[in-house]
């Protein structure tokens, strides 16, 4: 087996036919935004698997594998809480409107988009707790779904974001390995630290590939001295200052089962631990989706084990360039304004 490498952008959109688009709204009392994963043509087999213990999420039921519809058609992530699921009726308008979905009826246009959706606490963070993603948002952001290299940080479903303390953000990352290519998406907005507060370092920089986190330097002795104060996590303060949720998705060009999918996004937890904690708290919705194109190989059992290591570490690196690519907003500094030591070399690169 070759090493595993990543892809030519390190980003979601290395899997071919996968499109990605953010819309965002910052300034008078906005903070938020939404980010569409656009799967192929026809649609990509889905799975979904959700953890947190406060969770926003629309047709996630459908991607069971006991049910009926194999595909879904896009995966909306976004701000706004429970509120910010209504940015999905734009995506689902412009699919509609595109002939895209499962087929309800025999004319042409009878379809249902099919589009699962996770969304994340940032209420309030702009100002104005009422300034949420609509289907409006949607619509920009599928409209803008591009497969360009994925744009990170503070930017669509992750302008908003906070992650222990310090500003999070959208975060992506892409291995090939077996022949095959998995990218992820992580939105890092969670009650838990990206962040040692020992020593300021990323915990998830441990896994990444050859030359990917090599030049991120321990943070100097005065960094490490702020660290501990500088990720602190805020579960014991105000209830609505702990609501938070890291939401993501894993993407393949393997061809795989809905079952299969459902153990590639319980997957993309395991990468989410290594990069977080603590997760999966009764403050966090975490939510991933996984989506497969099917347009490469069947794997065996021991192949689709290679890829399952490798999409979670994925994940975790995804973290990492979330945090790394935020930029200070909303009051929360970001972690190269807390660390600048640490990324100096790292963004010379």
């Amino acid at each position: 087996m070759t090493a595993p490498r990543p892809g030519p952008s390190n980003t979601l959109t290395d899997v071919p036919g996968f499109r990605v688009g953010h819309h965002q709204r910052t300034g008078d009392g906005w903070l938020t935004g939404t980010t569409v994963v656009l799967a192929p043509s026809g649609g990509a087999v889905g799975g979904v698997d959700v953890r947190g213990g406060g969770p926003g999420t629309h047709e996630t039921d459908v991607l069971d594998p006991r049910n009926l519809v194999e595909r879904a058609h896009a995966v909306v992530l976004g701000g706004g809480s429970a509120y910010g699921l209504a940015a999905v009726a734009g995506v689902m308008d412009r699919l509609a409107d595109a002939g895209t979905g499962f087929p309800v009826g025999a004319g042409p246009g009878q379809v249902v988009p099919i589009v699962p959706a996770a969304v994340l606490f940032d209420l309030g963070r702009g100002g104005d707790f009422r300034a949420t993603p609509g289907p409006d948002f949607g619509a920009a952001a599928h409209d803008a779904a591009t497969g360009a290299p994925v744009a990170l940080g503070t930017v669509g479903a992750g302008t908003g974001a906070v992650a222990g303390g310090l500003k999070g953000g959208v975060g992506s990352a892409s291995v090939v390995v077996e022949g095959v290519t998995v990218g992820a998406l992580a939105v890092v907005n969670s009650v838990g630290s990206a962040v040692d507060p020992d020593t300021g370092e990323l915990y998830g920089s441990r896994f990444g590939l050859a030359g990917e986190f090599d030049a991120l330097l321990p943070p100097d002795p005065e960094e490490r001295a702020r660290a501990a104060e500088a990720v602190r996590t805020p579960v014991g303060g105000s209830v609505a200052a702990s609501f938070h949720t890291t939401i993501g998705v894993l993407a393949t060009d393997a061809t795989l089962t809905k079952a299969q999918c459902q153990k590639l996004a319980g997957i993309g937890h395991d990468g989410m631990v290594r990069a977080i904690r603590p997760v999966h708290s009764m403050f966090d919705g975490d939510t991933v989706f996984a989506l497969a194109s099917c347009a490469g190989p069947a794997l065996d059992p021991p192949a689709f084990n290679t890829i399952l290591a490798a999409a979670a570490d994925a994940f975790t690196r995804a973290v990492v360039h979330g945090i790394l690519a935020a930029t200070s907003a909303g009051g929360h500094r970001a972690y190269a304004d807390v660390f600048p030591r640490a990324v100096s070399q790292w963004r010379r690169r």
